[in-house]
This record gives structure tokens, sequence and C-alpha cells, in this order.
């Protein structure tokens, strides 16, 4: 049992006052230790809501550093970052937001050396990267280490969204397998609007948070999927499938598997 100070009290007021919320589910979330892959487009509005929120441990994996043309959209950047480490910057803010949540910074790509180790230190992973070899060993880590995740892409005007619990549909049961390298454009070559990637992220926070509170239905077995010239929103059912190679009942995928990556995707691996 937490014993909120008068100042824990205020700073969640609002959340305290949610019926479905509350002092209990506010101590949820103050116990709660959440990894977010890549400090880009969408990994910056993840870590503000989850820091403003309250959660109590807040990993951060990217091994970039701050360019100026990430400043379109990574809010957790600012001017003055260009050239820090990504992971650095965004603890400074986070800090700067609330000195309640502690920070652990990974300046180093996810991969299959490293990913299992660093994913079991969590209760739930978010997926803020931009490109699919990466969302495919996060998939399949989270899945091996039965880890509940939230996915995200976004890509120019568009956005895609799900959550994972163990025995829900996974992105290998949506997508078998990642594409030719080259054949899908990332955001750094196709090109993203900026606020596209707030909209995610806060999406992807708010799952988060409900899934530690238990409050309301999880995007679980289901893809969100928006198109923001049209602002046009859509839920698609998807299917846990028997026959999935990483989480069907007989699983054929038995390792970690880094898939190639384009070069030029290499500088911006979190980036999204």
């Amino acid at each position: 049992m937490i014993d909120f100070t008068e100042e824990q009290i205020q700073r969640y007021s609002r959340h305290i006052l949610l019926q479905d919320v509350g002092v209990e589910g506010q101590e949820k979330i103050m116990n709660a230790r959440v990894l977010v892959v890549g400090a880009g487009g969408l990994g910056a509005p993840v870590a503000l809501y989850l820091a403003a929120a309250g959660i109590g441990r807040i990993g951060i994996i990217d091994a970039d550093v701050v360019d100026l043309s990430n400043l379109q959209r990574q809010v957790i950047h600012f001017t003055k970052d260009v050239g820090r480490p990504k992971v650095e910057s965004a603890k400074e803010k986070i800090q700067a937001i609330n000195p309640d949540v502690t920070v652990d910074t990974y300046y180093e790509f996810l991969d299959s050396t490293n990913a299992l180790d660093i994913i079991k230190e969590y209760d739930f992973i978010v997926d803020g990267t931009d490109n699919f070899p990466v969302k495919f060993l996060i998939n399949d880590a989270c899945v091996m280490a039965g880890k509940p995740f939230s996915h995200g892409g976004i890509l120019r005007f568009n956005g895609q969204t799900f959550t994972h619990l163990p025995g829900t549909a996974c992105y290998r049961c949506m997508f078998k397998e990642p594409p030719p390298a080259g054949a899908v454009p990332t955001c750094s070559q196709a090109g993203v609007l900026g606020a596209i990637a707030g909209m995610l992220g806060t999406i992807q926070a708010a799952e988060t948070l409900k899934y530690f509170t238990g409050v309301g239905e999880l995007l679980t077995n289901r893809l969100l999927t928006f198109e923001a010239k049209s602002m046009q929103f859509r839920t698609v059912q998807v299917r846990h499938r028997d026959t999935c190679p990483i989480c069907g009942s007989h699983p054929t995928i038995d390792h970690l598997i880094d898939y190639e990556q384009a070069a030029c995707d290499l500088k911006s691996m979190h980036n999204a």
C-alpha cells in the first residue's frame, strides 16, 4: 500500500476523482513498470503521458541521437537537445514532469541478443518503432516472455495500433513476416504529419493505463486504424491464429530473429 503524500494526492487528483480509477487504480499505476521502445514520434507522447500519470518505472531504449528533423513530431525533444542521445533527452523531460518516476535508459538498439533480458524487467511494453524488423522482434520477444504490449505504427497521414495480451492475437497473427527490406517506406522516406504521432501515441498511453487499472476494454483482437485526411477511424476484428508461427499451439519460431534492415533505415531505427 502506497502512503500518498499531500503533493501526490494533489498531483494525481484528477485520476483519483475518477470512479473507475480512484486511489487503488493510482496505486497500481505507481507500482507499474513500462518499457518504451523508441524515443521518437510515438515514444515521445507515450513517455510524457505515462510520466504525467505517475507510472513508477519507465524504461526507454533508443540508439539514436536527436536530429533537427525529429523536432517536427518528437515532442519530448527540444531544439537544445539536437545531437544528444534521445534516451538522455527523454529522461530529462520525464523527470521534469514528474520526479516520482524512476527512468531506466538503454542507449542501444533492441535486437535478438538483448531483447529478452531487457523486457523481463517490465510489466508492459510499448512499441514506438518505425520499422518492421524491430516490430517483429518486439512481438516475438513479448510472446516468448508472456508480456503484454501495445503495437503502434504511423506513416504519412495514417496510424494503426492494437494491444496484445498472452492468448490474444499477436502481430504475426495479422502479418506473418516482414516485407522485403525497402518494399515499404519508413517515415524518414515517405514523411509523416507530425500530429499523427501524437494521436497514436496518446492512444497507446491510454491503453497502457487501462491495462494497469483494469478500466474498460483493451484493443485486443482488434486493429484500430485511422486516416487523418478524412479523420476516419476504423476498428477491424482480428483473430488469434492457432497456426501462428509464434503464438499458435505448435509454434515453429523458437528463437528471436534479426530480420534484414534496409540500409537507409539504420539511422532511424527507433525514430517513428
